[in-house]
């Protein structure tokens, strides 16, 4: 009683943010969070105040310390003013708690206290008086009054699960957030919390040490008061479990079992893009800024044209210390600026922010605030985020069409069940560099009955940087048409660097040639594997053409009968890789050859 505190707080702070159209893990959403916190820290303070001047202040009460504290110095200028002459009712007011049974029981449902909803239904766990367990679906209040609008009813589970593939863009759950927004979130709403925040940062099973030892390093940095993670795991198991569905599946009678994927999207034709680099004679505006790697510090270029708007279009790594990989990985992502496609690109810089690796801290932009990354990838994938923020590429986001998005054949990286899924492995070895690695490839068994590579991971000595790489080369993987990746894999093929290069057999050969990196020998087994499978021939080009890439023809090409140049086969006559299937032909779109037809 000597400090009367209270701890009045909110609940479906999530539920709330979705039905204002607000995304919980974007810079909007955490404003409007913020200001709620704002309100009812200054509402419930000027209350306390105006019991105080009526009853009086809690005993310990001493307005020159109180006032001179961490938190009190932050209340507004009149409000600290009043509590200096009439004193406040409680030491404390404000108490995020977690508010799980008060939303099941009174709130219908609604996301509890600041957390997003755990998912839009779901399986609640009850442990009952004879121990058994209790299991029940139970769904989320915005989703289900969101359902109810559109009139779908409960146990219509088809037109449930069909609604919950196209939900607008506000409905995030728990799970789909990454731990960083997590943070973010709570670093929003504790400057106007004075005791503690509730909130549990969801992470996967699989989740790194490295990848926990940044995230609290970063809620220290943030000022947060404490942080509570909440990894499932197979032998408690988890409260609460997503219902899942099967989109994919293992082949448990094949000893040589791949996962197996029953469908495939259907983008337009034409609807991805690759636009070579624009010629800039008069040159074009790029901003530098310094990563201060503890041992590899580099600088990062990000240039943008001004056609109307400023346009990222993109990066490039320097220094004499730079780490190995690092300008590969920059060299990939500005293929992925140049198909002007930002949702794949926030999504690819979003990803790549979550490398894990030596973390390490950095001055941030634009203040220079110490900001701990997990990693360089991650460094520069942030920074990259923020140049990109701000030169307004992000704007509006969520109203925007991502042909790229739209062609990726699963989201997420699909993941096997314990009995595991085939994959291609290679040894690397580059005495030049010490680089002593594994490199594997875990494939797919697509619809129509190929194996389709999906994912490329290494194990070994290696750079840490490779590890950024692989993870951007494993999403360009899962666009449905090869030629995005193929085109990727081609460009790192001819990577050079420094003092890399190195005698190693020709992939698919006992011909020993001179390879130029380790990154390039890495991209040609790469484009080797994809050639065994039939995707790829042997100089990376796709052996079908699938009508989705829509390549910008260089400057001044030559066309054939009206079509684009277009990459394809080897032209039987002229040689150049532009030999597609059109009307039923096989035609050259460079110097218009007609081969078979039929």
């Amino acid at each position: 009683m000597n400090k009367r505190r209270v701890g009045l707080g909110y609940t479906a702070l999530g539920d709330a943010l979705i039905m204002l159209g607000l995304r919980y893990d974007r810079e909007e959403g955490r404003e409007v969070a913020s200001k709620i916190s704002r309100v009812l820290r200054d509402s419930a303070y000027w209350a306390s105040v105006e019991i105080a001047e009526e009853k009086g202040s809690f005993p310990l009460f001493d307005a020159e310390k109180y006032l001179d504290s961490g938190f009190a110095k932050r209340l507004p200028e009149d409000l600290r003013e009043a509590i200096k002459i009439h004193g406040i009712r409680n030491s404390h007011l404000i108490s995020i708690a977690p508010t799980g049974t008060i939303s099941l029981a009174f709130a219908d449902n609604g996301s509890n206290g600041l957390e997003p909803a755990f998912s839009w239904y779901y399986n609640r766990v009850k442990r009952m008086a004879d121990g058994e367990n209790l299991v029940y679906r139970v769904e989320d209040h915005a989703f289900r009054e969101y359902r109810k609008s559109l009139g779908i009813a409960e146990d219509d589970d088809k037109a449930v699960e069909e609604l919950v593939k196209n939900l607008p863009s506000a409905f995030v759950s728990a799970l789909e957030i990454s731990a960083q927004d997590h943070v973010r979130m709570m670093a929003a709403i504790q400057p106007y919390v004075d005791s503690a925040l509730s909130k549990t940062v969801n992470v996967p099973a699989d989740y790194a040490f490295a990848d926990f030892k940044n995230l609290y390093l970063q809620a220290w940095e943030a000022g947060l008061k404490g942080l509570a993670t909440y990894r499932p795991n197979m032998v408690t198991g988890s409260v609460l479990s997503t219902v899942e569905s099967q989109s994919q599946d293992l082949d448990m009678t094949d000893p040589d079992r791949r996962i197996r994927l029953d469908k495939t999207p259907e983008p337009a034709l034409a609807s991805l893009r690759w636009p070579s680099r624009p010629e800039t004679p008069a040159g074009n505006p790029a901003i530098t800024y310094t990563v201060n790697h503890p041992t590899n510090p580099f600088a990062v270029f990000v240039g943008h044209l001004e056609n109307g708007s400023k346009q990222p279009f993109e990066v490039w790594c320097n220094g004499a210390e730079a780490p190995r990989g690092i300008g590969a990985l920059a060299k990939t992502l500005s293929t992925d600026m140049r198909s002007f496609d930002r949702k794949w690109l926030e999504m690819k810089l979003e990803a790549l922010s979550r490398t894990s690796g030596d973390g390490f801290s950095m001055a941030f932009p634009p203040e220079g605030v110490a900001t701990s990354v997990p990693s360089s990838t991650a460094a520069l994938a942030k920074l990259l985020q923020y140049r990109c923020n701000q030169l307004g590429a992000f704007d509006d986001i969520e109203q925007a069409q991502s042909p790229m998005v739209d062609a990726l054949f699963s989201l997420k990286e699909p993941k096997s069940g314990t009995d595991g899924t085939m994959s291609w492995t290679v040894d690397v070895k580059n005495p030049a560099t010490g680089d002593d690695f594994v490199l594997f490839m875990k494939e797919l068994a697509m619809p129509d009955g190929r194996n389709r590579p999906y994912s490329v991971w290494i194990a070994g000595k290696y750079p840490e940087a490779f590890d950024g790489l692989c993870k951007s080369i494993s999403i360009d993987m899962r666009i449905v048409d090869p030629a995005w990746v193929a085109k990727k894999l081609r460009s790192l093929a001819k990577f050079k660097e420094a003092q890399e290069d190195f005698l190693a057999r020709e992939p698919g050969s006992e011909k020993q040639q001179n390879q130029p990196s380790t990154i390039a020998y890495v991209a040609k087994l790469i484009i080797h594997r994809y050639n065994q499978l039939g995707i790829l021939d042997e100089n990376g080009y796709p052996s079908e053409d699938m009508g989705l890439m829509n390549a910008e023809a260089p400057t001044g090409a030559a066309t054939a009968g009206g079509v684009r140049v277009m990459p394809g086969k080897e032209c039987p006559e002229c040689k150049n890789h532009t030999y597609i299937r059109k009307d039923g032909c096989d035609f050259c779109t460079s110097c218009g050859h007609v081969g078979s037809c039929g």
